[in-house]
């Protein structure tokens, strides 16, 4: 039955989908299934496997779910007490306990811009194995040669390539381009897409700008409402490397769900701009 299970484990990680794997790590007395039963627990419902059946299966089925959405493991105590037997039939006296683990292929992260941040978030976010992809117009910048094996690297206008490349769900994208009109028309055509994260580099002026003309423009507040700017941890970051070290740590924290919000600073600043249109 593991065999199923790690076969469909695999299959799952490279369609990129995310599951939920449920083992049984700790068993006494009588139970159903024995320690190492595992069960594979799809967003959507289906699973591959059993840990035994019975109302405590389904029960860690839906905790399972929720795992999934939040990213973070768990574990479950089962006593296997006489409202069980009574529920399921299945009369084992016994106490069991599940570790439930979230699993998701290698993240898939987009930066767009090849300059020099742009350079070393991708560099950075490959080297703690985020599947990473570079997107700029300018072959001097976005080339194999510069950002070496391992990281996707694409030469074309990025607004056309994004409308051409509707980017996944669990996807991150990063934009840090070259200037504001590159920075603006860059979330002008990511804005309405769902995005795992949601960043663009600049300062607070320069964000309000960018706020402003796409509010004016009519893009919804509902649509920047997740967008993470400025972008990165505040660490005081001043430099390329300690700027892409701000950004991609905070790649990792959305990704371990850490932060699900952007910064309040930017929230507050966002609807101000808002306010005055």
């Amino acid at each position: 039955m593991n065999q199923e299970v790690f076969a469909a484990l695999s299959e799952a990680l490279d369609r990129g989908e995310e599951v939920a794997l449920v083992t049984i790590v700790a068993a006494t007395g009588s139970t159903p299934q024995r320690v190492g039963a595992k069960m594979l627990v799809f967003p959507d419902g289906r699973t591959v496997g059993t840990i035994g059946g019975g109302c405590y299966e389904n029960d860690a089925f839906w905790k399972a779910r929720e795992a999934i959405k939040a990213r973070r493991p768990l574990n479950v105590k089962y006593e296997l007490n006489d409202d069980f037997a009574q529920e399921t039939g299945l009369v084992c006296g016994g106490q069991m306990e599940v570790f439930i683990e979230p699993v998701e292929a290698a993240p898939d992260v987009y930066v767009f811009g090849a300059g020099h941040v742009g350079y070393w978030v991708a560099k950075m976010a490959h080297d703690v194995a985020f599947r990473v992809h570079v997107i700029d117009d300018r072959e001097k910048f976005a080339n194999t040669e510069r950002f070496g094996e391992g990281i996707d690297v694409i030469v074309e206008n990025i607004p056309t390539w994004i409308d051409q490349h509707p980017l996944p769900p669990n996807a991150y994208a990063v934009i840090v381009t070259r200037g504001h009109t590159h920075d603006l028309d860059t979330l002008r055509a990511l804005a309405a897409q769902r995005l795992r994260y949601l960043g663009l580099i600049g300062s607070k002026a320069k964000v309000r700008r960018i706020f402003d003309e796409l509010l004016g423009e009519g893009v919804s507040d509902e649509s920047l409402k997740g967008v993470h700017a400025p972008i990165g941890l505040d660490i005081g970051a001043i430099t390329p490397q300690e700027i892409a070290v701000s950004i991609v740590a905070e790649l990792i924290a959305a990704k371990h769900g850490k932060i699900t919000e952007p910064n309040v600073a930017a929230v507050s600043m966002r609807w101000e701009g808002a306010l005055r249109k």
